[in-house]
């Protein structure tokens, strides 16, 4: 055997148990966030609470006040899901360390970067703007799945992005809803992630 093809034989087996190792610390990981996070059920079940609150202020009041209500509560969903997992016991943050901790801050800021596009597309047509922050908080969701290992947050946030898509694009008549049926789907939502709070999702190495 040549000293490449020895290099490449030898070297396979090792590649292979640094790659499962990089799995198993990967799920782990995951495993920690789902745990102290508990299956991450607090930031939809804040979320659907400021989006209920965003289209009320749209409805009655006016598209400006439901506009200013989901960026500032959108600001807010993360110091308020940390409360609410204070008030069920145990721990609300991840240890300052852990390796997902980056991804975590880097996923709660995407929202509302992103709303700050959508209330500039409502200020020209204020009918997009549900549609539009439907859209934003949907694709904010897909590093979740990554966070925790779960793809029940694929789910959550292809439908988001769908209504917000449909509504947008192909029937009109959803846009002056569409802040109710947002908050409506977080609701919806928060149930099965509690219920898999320590069950990442994504398939085991063993």
């Amino acid at each position: 055997m040549s000293a490449p093809e020895h290099a490449t034989a030898s070297s396979g087996p090792t590649s292979t148990a640094d790659t499962d190792e990089a799995v198993r610390a990967i799920r782990t990981a995951q495993g920690e966030v789902s745990r102290i996070y508990r299956g991450g059920f607090s930031g939809p079940l804040v979320s659907a609470v400021v989006w209920a609150a965003a289209a009320a202020a749209s409805q009655w009041g006016s598209t400006a006040a439901g506009m200013a209500v989901l960026f500032l509560g959108g600001m807010l969903i993360f110091p308020l899901s940390s409360v609410v997992l204070m008030v069920l016991g145990g721990p609300a943050l991840l240890p300052r360390r852990h390796p997902l901790s980056p991804l975590a801050l880097q996923s709660a800021a995407v929202v509302p970067l992103g709303l700050l596009v959508a209330v500039a597309l409502g200020t020209q047509a204020p009918a997009l703007f549900f549609p539009a922050a439907l859209i934003v908080v949907g694709a904010h969701y897909l590093t979740f799945i990554s966070l925790y290992g779960t793809r029940l947050f694929g789910v959550l946030s292809g439908v988001l992005v769908a209504v917000g898509a449909i509504a947008m694009f192909f029937v009109p008549a959803l846009r002056g809803p569409s802040g109710w049926i947002g908050a409506g789907i977080l609701l919806a939502f928060s149930v099965p992630l509690y219920l898999r709070r320590e069950r990442p999702g994504l398939p085991s190495s063993r």
